[in-house]
């Protein structure tokens, strides 16, 4: 019978933990939030035009 991996924390590895999945810990949802609302995650691309955007203000 194999052995069922133990999902680990994205950010440090540790295992997750139920109340925070994917993550380990508190502090670590918070860095992973702190990174998306700091635009720590971006997508390779090239620079988008912000002319052709109908959104933009």
């Amino acid at each position: 019978m194999p052995m069922q991996k133990i999902p680990k924390c994205p950010l440090c590895g540790k295992p997750e933990a139920a109340q925070h999945t994917p993550f380990c810990s508190q502090g670590c949802r918070d860095r992973d939030l702190l990174k998306w609302l700091d635009e720590g995650y971006r997508i390779p691309g090239p620079p988008a035009d912000p002319a052709a955007d109908p959104d933009a203000e």
